[in-house]
This record gives structure tokens, C-alpha cells and sequence, in this order.
């Protein structure tokens, strides 16, 4: 069926978050930050940051999708980047609602190279074409997602091809 949807509620994304949440500390792994991918990721940034007991929860925003299985040719990191200033040292938890392609996450990835000590990564969902196979995964699917925060038309509509004057 080719228009069947995975449907994500608000109690499933509940669940879905604590229990991402207990698989990164059943890993033993310690994150001192966690790095939210606007959009989609901001809400699981929050919820993992406060399962997790960690504070320092950055946001990156990356422009990738522009509609329902329509994306550009490359994600765009969209400023402010976070400034890794005396961070060397630090575990970071990149988070997001889906790792689709796996382009968003990579390029996210590859931005944090070098500049902190270790990268892991966790997603709702992974898809089986993802170039980038996360470490925490809540669940596995290739179908589209209905997420709860995005399953509505949005109540402002705006033109982002036209720039303020």
C-alpha cells in the first residue's frame, strides 16, 4: 500500500523518547551535550536532555526538506552554527526525529568532527537507505511519517523564495 504512513502520537513520542533516553544509558554512554537538529529534532532534544539529566542542549538548524519526499541536492547548515569553543573534550548526542536519507545527519556529523571528543547519534526512526546507521534507534520503518508536530498544514504559510526587503 503505497500511501501507508507510520503514525507517531504524542504519547507514542512519550514513550518513544524515554525509551531512546534508557538506551543510551544502558550503552554506558555519558553525554555532556545534546545537539538537536532543528526542526524535527528540537522536541527530541528537549526530551532526551531532560531524561538524560544533561543542561547544555544546542540546537543546529539544516535545510534539507522542502516537502513530503522533496528535499534540495544537499543539506544547508543555516547559521547561527553552534560555536565549539573549549569543547575538545566533550561527548556529544546528535539527535533527530528520522534519519531518511542520513544526509542531514551526516552533515551534522562532519561538522562536529574534530572539534569535540566523540559523536553518537540518535533517531525515532531510521530508515533502511540511511547512509548513516545511527546508534540509538527507537524504531526501524520505510514509511513515510506522520509526526505529530508536522502532520498539519501549517496555520502561517510563507515564501521563502522572496527575501525581506
Amino acid at each position: 500500500m503505497p500511501d501507508e504512513r507510520e503514525i507517531m502520537t504524542w504519547d507514542i513520542f512519550g514513550m518513544a523518547s524515554r525509551d531512546l533516553a534508557q538506551m543510551v544509558v544502558d550503552s554506558g554512554y555519558e553525554p555532556d551535550m545534546v545537539l538537536a537538529i532543528a526542526r524535527g529534532g528540537l522536541l527530541i532534544g528537549g526530551a532526551i536532555g531532560y531524561a538524560l539529566s544533561v543542561k547544555n542542549v544546542y540546537t543546529m538548524n539544516v535545510e534539507f526538506y522542502t516537502g513530503v519526499d522533496e528535499r534540495l541536492e544537499v543539506p544547508r547548515i543555516l547559521p547561527p552554527a553552534p560555536d565549539f569553543v573549549d569543547v575538545s573534550d566533550a561527548r556529544i548526542l546528535i539527535v533527530d526525529d528520522v534519519a531518511d536519507t542520513g544526509h542531514t545527519l551526516r552533515s551534522v556529523q562532519e561538522f562536529c568532527a574534530g572539534k569535540v571528543a566523540e559523536v553518537r547519534t540518535g533517531v525515532l526512526y531510521e530508515k533502511s537507505h540511511s547512509l548513516v546507521k545511527c546508534d540509538y534507534i527507537w524504531k526501524r520503518t520505510d514509511m513515510w511519517i506522520n509526526f505529530p508536530w508536522s502532520d498539519k498544514d501549517p496555520v502561517a504559510k510563507r515564501d521563502w523564495s522572496v527575501k525581506d526587503a
